[in-house]
């Protein structure tokens, strides 16, 4: 059931930029900024976390499941650290996704011939 749970949110969320990148003119960067800040806002306002605990990794894979980790980051280390822990707090929560991201992405391109869209 737990796979069911993850493929209906990750899918709903995933739909629902779909439908966003269809009827509005945001460019995709911008859309990809938006669902960080959701994540971020919803984790605030403590709205998250209970997503994340029904849908699994159907909440936590999607960018807005990014934001929300640099969220709970930043709230750890401002806790912990005070005033500067907001500046530090969201590169130490997500550094391990961040460095495989960046070291996969340069294995990609190592393998596979990149090209400049025309």
């Amino acid at each position: 059931m737990d796979y069911v749970k993850a493929f209906l949110v990750g899918g709903l969320i995933c739909g629902l930029v779909q439908i966003l990148m269809e009827k509005t003119k945001m460019l995709p960067g911008r859309i990809m900024v938006l669902l960080v800040c959701v994540g971020v806002a919803l984790g605030a306002l403590g709205l998250y976390q209970p997503l994340l605990d029904f849908a699994g990794a159907g909440a936590s894979v999607p960018l807005c499941g990014f934001g929300y980790t640099l969220w709970t980051g930043v709230k750890d280390a401002v806790n912990n650290e005070g005033f500067l822990g907001i500046f530090r707090g969201g590169f130490t929560a997500s550094a391990i996704g961040i460095s495989a991201s960046l070291f996969l992405g340069f294995l990609a391109s190592l393998v596979f011939k990149p090209k400049t869209k025309k």
